[in-house]
């Protein structure tokens, strides 16, 4: 009951948000002022202290650094001290503008290729925190505070009520128009497919090329998205680019020409 608040909190939220460049349904548009849950969000600011004052959150921002350079590894949970933190940086526009940067970059590297036009050009994409956003779930699950519960986070999926990430969005609906085919390449398993596919035609994907979710028991992410993106190549298909939220959707091999990491401190896919 508790997350179906929030989400349907949220989802009032983004019908009424005002985003003066962009109309695209299912956004995140979130300020964290208009979220009512159990903990509190402060706003996102500096935190300075003086006379070695021991103040809460100061290394928030030092430590979401590490976690997106890939220089924290293998962590379960966010720090429990930094739940407002990241909740207020997932809810404001600062992760919008983080988000922005990225598919900017990535939409300039498109247009920069040289493209052949025969319909082998792709862009690969990841799922969760890539083109849809599980931030609903996760404003009622402590922002990654708590450990993983994959019987919650499935049925979250089943629901199909992931909204988009708008920037994602934008850059997906300019690759089309470049003649870029898309692949979701992502770690979901097989049984979700039709909520999943569902889901994203809802949030404004409503073509691609392959939607490739896990049907088998890989050693680690890496392994089976390489060679998921391995038999794309072997199949005819130059990956132009690769766009994920985990740094296990981009290393390993065959990774195309250039790959994207979007921010997302909330959880580590090794």
């Amino acid at each position: 009951m508790k997350i179906l608040q929030v989400f349907s909190l949220i989802s009032t939220l983004l019908a009424t948000s005002e985003v003066p460049d962009l109309n695209i349904p299912n956004q995140i548009h979130l300020h964290s002022q208009d979220l009512h849950i159990s903990n509190q969000i402060h706003s996102l600011r500096p935190l300075s202290g003086s006379c070695s004052h021991d103040i809460p959150g100061l290394s928030c921002s030092s430590w979401r650094l590490a976690v997106e350079t890939n220089n924290i590894i293998g962590w379960t949970t966010v720090p429990e001290e930094c739940e407002n933190y990241v909740g207020n940086y997932m809810l404001g526009q600062h992760y919008r503008n983080d988000s922005k940067v990225v598919a900017d970059v990535a939409l300039a590297h498109a247009k920069s290729m040289n493209l052949t036009g025969d319909g082998k050009d792709i862009w690969v994409f990841d799922v969760d925190e890539t083109t849809l956003s599980n931030v609903p779930y996760y404003a009622s699950n402590g922002f990654g505070t708590t450990p993983y519960n994959s019987t919650l986070f499935n049925e979250w999926v089943k629901e199909g009520k992931a909204p988009a990430l708008p920037e994602s969005l934008k850059l997906y609906k300019n690759l089309l128009s470049l003649g870029i085919k898309v692949v979701f390449l992502t770690g979901r398993r097989e049984h979700t497919r039709n909520s999943t596919a569902t889901n994203l035609k809802e949030a404004g994907y409503h073509t691609w090329e392959k939607l490739i979710l896990k049907n088998s028991t890989y050693y680690s992410e890496v392994e089976y998205k390489s060679n998921e993106r391995k038999q794309l190549e072997e199949n005819g298909y130059r990956i132009i680019g690769n766009m994920g939220d985990q740094w296990s959707d981009l290393l390993g091999t065959n990774a195309g020409i250039r790959t994207f990491k979007l921010p997302d401190p909330m959880y580590y896919v090794s």
